[in-house]
């Protein structure tokens, strides 16, 4: 029996892995509040500059499920190394971009590489901490993904307004050079054994081309009317023909580039179900709740950044918990736990009026991160739980893949739904307001000091208000039983603990 390999400072290897999380965690959101500076800058329209975001999201939609077949080639620590180092140079390149051609090329570059940096992360730190102590591990990096988009558009709206756009790219440098050393230098003696699998270009093909059409479907359908646009609908049928060709020639190939067997596995199959429906409806609160308080109530983007990172606080402050308790009950048990919160949250946002105060907004926000701090690391260690040392990076590439996606699908699901629904409301609460009317004549003359159709103007400022009021109140009773659903999915898998060792069974 081989010996387990520690590094020389567990510490502050876990530090290097967890700053490269961050740093590529961080960037799937920083550039968000920028884009209308950079479109100014770079002499494009808005419309144009949310490639900036897409051309990301893309590169690592399709890069995130490759990581299996990439750390077989390559293993992890090199992967891992050459990842960050080539996510750093790619953030200077679009950094130093003089023109929006030349910033998408390094985005999608930089998307790319980030792909396998999480699941990387997920399998180095299973590898090097004792089993005893993986909770902890998998408890740290799960607040590291919440806390990095939360920090993202705060910090990139105060870089841009107090810097200039570059800078949100350029802090990448220090970060990443430091991050990419100090894991190459901790676990250079990793022995780690590689191979050169065929590599499945019929599968790499269908991947690239049916996961790339599918994200600029979610990104750009609801800016495009959906399939009223041509555009749209010969992105789908592409999309839907390339990810059929690549599913069934997947699980027939013998030596597939993504190894979609996993799911053979129970905890894999039910853990994974549980995280992407789960983070697809946070997802759906993390974009809304910030949306609605800027179109809604007229929050600045400073300030709905502020009154929605109260959800970072209850996770840094259980991390240590959680990690070190949490593998004493059973996990599913935790996970059910955090869905409930989560699901009561969001009921208590359908009550949410236009007059609501910052207080009360940022207090629910407070109450859903103890819903967060028990999601993420049961879930992940539930999924990863009867996986094998060797699956684990393929596993967590393919889950985090998953998981992205289901993301990209609630963001465009959750603002259709919003926007139809206030326009829906509207109708119905217009519907008696017209010039024929006695009593809505007199209230747009009221109004309007005289003028009926200023006094018309502002009635329809208020129906328009409080038609995606009750669009957002639907949303989130929607939402909540969602997360309350979710209770009973996650009693699927088995205990993700042998009752003796209780010790994680990916661990052997």
């Amino acid at each position: 029996m081989t010996t387990p390999f520690r590094p020389p400072n567990l510490a502050l290897s876990t530090v290097g892995l967890s700053l490269a999380t961050f740093m590529q965690v961080l960037d799937t959101t920083i550039a968000n509040v920028s884009l209308p500076t950079i479109a100014g800058n770079l002499g494009v329209s808005n419309d144009q500059s949310t490639w900036v975001i897409t051309s990301f999201a893309v590169s690592m939609a399709i890069s995130l499920p490759l990581t299996g077949f990439l750390t077989r080639r390559f293993g992890e620590v090199r992967l891992f190394t050459a990842c960050t180092l080539l996510f750093v140079l790619s953030s200077f390149m679009c950094g130093v971009s003089q023109s929006m051609g030349m910033l998408l090329v390094f985005r999608a570059l930089q998307g790319a590489v980030a792909g396998p940096m999480y699941p990387i992360t997920q399998s180095l730190l299973i590898s090097i901490y004792p089993p005893a102590k993986r909770g902890m591990a998998l408890a740290l990096l799960a607040m590291v993904t919440v806390v990095a988009p939360i920090a993202g558009p705060i910090l990139g709206g105060w870089i841009t307004e107090n810097y200039s756009w570059p800078w949100i790219f350029f802090i990448n440098l220090p970060i990443g050079i430091f991050a990419s050393v100090v894991v190459a230098n901790q676990l250079r003696g990793k022995v780690e054994k590689t191979e050169r699998p065929r590599i499945d270009y019929v599968g790499l093909i269908t991947l690239i081309i049916g996961v790339g059409a599918l994200q600029i479907v979610l990104d750009k359908g609801n800016d495009a009317d959906w399939f009223n646009s041509n555009f749209i609908i010969v992105a789908s049928i592409v999309s839907a023909i390339a990810i059929a060709i690549f599913l069934i020639w997947e699980l027939t190939d013998p030596d597939p580039i993504v190894d979609l067997k996993l799911f053979r596995h129970r905890n894999f199959t039910t853990g994974t179900l549980a995280m992407v429906l789960g983070y697809a409806a946070f997802f759906s609160i993390a974009l809304l709740v910030p949306l609605w308080l800027q179109q809604n109530l007229g929050y600045t983007a400073t300030w709905a950044g502020f009154a929605t990172a109260p959800l970072g606080v209850i996770p840094v402050l259980l991390t240590f918990f959680v990690g070190k308790y949490a593998t004493r009950m059973d996990l599913r048990l935790l996970a059910a736990a955090s869905f409930l919160v989560m699901g009561a949250t969001c009921f208590m946002r359908a009550d949410f009026y236009l007059q609501i105060d910052f207080y009360h907004v940022a207090l629910v926000q407070l109450l859903q991160g103890l819903g967060v701090a028990l999601f993420f690391m049961p879930t992940l260690t539930i999924l990863l739980s009867d996986l094998q040392q060797d699956e684990i990076a393929a596993g967590s590439g393919l889950s985090t893949f998953l998981r992205t996606l289901g993301g990209s699908f609630s963001a465009s699901i959750t603002t259709l739904m919003w926007t139809r629904g206030a326009v829906n409301h509207h109708e119905q609460l217009a519907e008696h307001i017209t010039p024929y009317s006695p009593i809505a004549r007199d209230a747009m003359q009221q109004l309007g000091h005289g003028d009926p159709q200023l006094g018309g103007s502002v009635i329809n400022g208020w129906i328009t208000q409080q038609s995606y009021q009750i669009s957002f109140n639907e949303v989130f009773h929607a939402l909540g039983w969602i997360f309350i659903g979710l209770m009973l999915v996650i009693w699927l898998a088995r205990p993700p603990f042998t009752p003796k060792a209780r010790q994680p069974a990916g661990g052997h």
